[in-house]
């Protein structure tokens, strides 16, 4: 998805003049090219120079420019965070299906398609992406490296159809709500593994500043002025993203992407679905609408109300869910 760029009373995320990912603070350079000759230490071992001469990543001479290594480190290392996951739904499906939402150029999906796909004997990828020169262009690149598990599909995040059963699906960089349609698309099709790294998040923010006047006690305080409120309202946000994955059932972890230097847009959720349910979450999630006066649009699909005043036992009577291995057939455990 393409970052949208907006002031900073909508909660949009645009670098300072001068603190551009690449840019330099204090003089410090933190831009630099890669010479062909040393290439091949900047690549993952089973990593092909010849699909990121297709990617255009490198250029006609076999150099990586500035920009194409930033998108290059992302990536990498987004595909060793994803490992263990990758792993796990090729040995536990013999046709794991995985989905790239909202894939844009759809390098994520080529690289994964490449290092976990290419030579194994079952699975497919799906690419979605809204715009359908990108798609075409896609497929057209699949064709041409022989990529024939690989298929696209010309939609927004939210409009897809998806296969019935999803096994992995990560979205790099889907722009606002476009974040909570991949993990809707993620939770109502049972998902083992979800990874998303969200990007600019003004939904929670925009309704922040709706209720500035309105909110009682000393949260107001922390999103009184523009900037806090946006800083607030994309931690808010994908606080509540994360814990809207948790009573859904899936073990998360929160973590960093990538250095800053390689993106502004750095938070990675990684989720793990392990259990039907998670009552103590959904609680605290319901509280947590209630206290902030927010409802973004994935917990307002998913019909999560804020919390009654008043009404409820006390989350610490509550029981914590266990973490229970998925059997064979990734049902999860009651």
């Amino acid at each position: 998805m393409s970052v949208v760029h907006g002031d900073a009373e909508d909660g949009h995320r645009v670098a300072p003049a001068g603190d551009h990912p690449g840019g330099s603070r204090s003089g410090v350079g933190l831009r630099r090219n890669v010479k062909a000759s040393q290439v091949r230490r900047e690549l993952l071992p089973d990593q092909s120079q010849a699909l990121l001469r297709e990617l255009h990543l490198l250029t006609r001479e076999g150099h990586l420019n500035a920009d194409a290594l930033r998108k290059l480190k992302q990536v990498n290392h987004l595909m060793g965070l994803l490992r263990p996951a990758v792993e796990d739904v090729r040995a536990r499906h013999p046709e794991p299906v995985m989905v790239d939402a909202g894939s844009g150029n759809a390098y994520l999906g080529f690289v994964l398609y490449e290092l976990y796909l290419k030579d194994a004997e079952g699975g497919t990828l799906l690419s979605v992406e809204g715009r359908p020169e990108l798609t075409e262009r896609a497929k057209a690149r699949a064709e041409r490296l022989g990529f024939s598990r690989m298929r696209f599909q010309t939609a927004h995040i939210d409009a897809a159809e998806y296969p019935e059963r999803i096994h992995l699906l990560m979205a790099l960089h889907a722009c606002d709500t476009a974040t909570d349609d991949a993990l809707l698309a993620a939770i109502r099709h049972g998902a083992d593994h979800v990874a998303v790294v969200p990007c600019c998040q003004a939904e929670v923010a925009a309704q922040l500043k709706e209720r500035r006047q309105a909110g009682h006690g000393s949260i107001p305080l922390l999103y009184a002025h523009a900037w806090h409120r946006r800083e607030f309202g994309s931690h808010l946000t994908n606080v509540i993203r994360a814990l809207t994955l948790e009573s859904f059932g899936y073990q998360v972890t929160v973590t960093e992407l990538t250095g800053w230097e390689h993106s502004l847009k750095n938070e990675l959720i990684l989720g793990r679905r392990v259990h039907r349910e998670n009552r103590r979450a959904r609680v605290q999630l319901e509280r947590l609408l209630a206290e902030t006066g927010v409802n973004p649009k994935l917990t307002r699909e998913l019909g999560v109300k804020p919390a009654a005043s008043g009404v409820g036992v006390p989350v610490e009577a509550l029981p914590e869910a266990p973490v229970v291995e998925p059997p064979e057939s990734s049902t999860p455990a009651e």
